[in-house]
């Protein structure tokens, strides 16, 4: 028997570009803390200590009504947190380019059996002017009906909510009757965006659910619904079983939201790819043929290049369009982004730009 078999590495480790932040290896930490999870035995699915513990971990951050489901993944956490609030009858607003609506292949409306109902906006954040296009319609049984309010945290466009949009948006909606959602894949750099604790733009804010992100944070896999106001939601465990987001070995999904939680990884992470997008901003904003589209407030750049440009940089970095039609791109950095891979895109989006 063949004893200590590693597997062989079939990628270059020190090649990074700016696809996604989920492109990302695992922080060492986190894996640290797998490995310090592992060994005996301990009692499947959430009934273990390190379960128990972020129960804790989360309390600090979010208060302490706070409580926390570990998931496999995002759209799993959205699913599940958006059920939970809604009748089967219940739809959601959200903005037009929110992931629940462009980027999960429907399950919200497929798996989740839910109607979303988008707004379109202009930096991908909601407003109570903008909930009331969709907010309407109770009573007629043609329409589905608005019961949930759902924004991103930082946004798909990559700004931030500040505190007073998040207070003023839960208010319009909890005074219409609807609860409050919050998709936070990227929450960790809307704080390190603001520089302000979690619990100040989602518990104090008047948000009621949470999809907390790890994954573009450093976590190998997992993520976490947190409720914040247990009477917006209901029936949450059968939930997420029914939707096969009940983890068996939850220890390890647990464990890796505590080592990023219970110090400061989570900040420094986040303040890290954040500081590497502005960093990358300024390197390419005095360039001429690239317009800047959104405002840099978390770890995104967005840029029109002129046809072709990028194109020609994608055959040695990696990144996604955005809108092919405009030539808009997206530009994303991460926890372990160094400031030589942002100097050295910039030097060749502007030998490209010459070109």
């Amino acid at each position: 028997m063949r004893e200590n078999v590693a597997v062989n590495t079939l990628h270059d480790p020190t090649a990074r570009g700016f696809a996604s932040d989920n492109y990302a290896g695992v922080h060492p930490e986190i894996l640290a803390a797998i490995a310090a999870a592992n060994g005996g035995h301990q009692v499947a699915y959430g009934e273990d200590v390190y379960t128990a513990r972020l129960q804790e971990v989360m309390a600090t951050h979010f208060g302490p009504r706070a409580q926390a489901f570990p998931m496999f993944n995002g759209t799993g956490a959205n699913v599940v947190s958006l059920q939970s609030m809604l009748p089967r009858w219940g739809a959601v607003i959200c903005a037009e380019t929110a992931h629940i609506q462009s980027d999960e292949n429907g399950a919200p409306e497929r798996v989740g059996g839910l109607k979303l109902l988008t707004v379109a906006t202009p930096d991908g954040k909601l407003t109570p002017e903008l909930v009331d296009r969709q907010a309407w319609g109770w009573g007629d049984e043609h329409r589905a009906q608005p019961g949930v309010v759902s924004i991103t945290q930082t946004t798909e466009l990559g700004t931030a909510y500040t505190v007073a949009e998040v207070t003023a948006l839960a208010a319009h909606a909890h005074e219409l009757g609807l609860g409050v959602h919050m998709d936070g894949a990227r929450i960790a750099n809307a704080a390190a965006s603001l520089d302000l604790p979690l619990r100040a733009f989602t518990t104090d804010a008047g948000v009621d659910l949470l999809s907390f992100g790890g994954t573009k944070n450093g976590l190998l896999f997992g993520e976490a619904i947190v409720v914040l106001a247990p009477e917006a939601s209901t029936g949450l465990g059968y939930l997420r079983k029914m939707d096969m987001q009940l983890a068996s070995k939850m220890r390890f999904v647990s464990a890796q939201l505590i080592a990023l939680l219970e110090g400061d990884l989570w900040l420094r992470s986040a303040q890290h790819a954040n500081a590497m997008a502005a960093r990358l901003r300024a390197a390419v904003e005095p360039l001429d043929g690239v317009t800047l589209t959104q405002q840099t407030q978390s770890n995104a750049v967005f840029a029109i290049l002129p046809a072709g440009v990028a194109d020609r940089l994608r055959a040695s970095f990696r990144f996604y369009d955005w809108n092919e039609a405009t030539g808009e791109v997206r530009w994303m950095c991460a926890f372990d982004t160094t400031e030589a891979d942002v100097d050295a895109f910039a030097a060749a989006l502007r030998a490209e730009l010459k070109a």
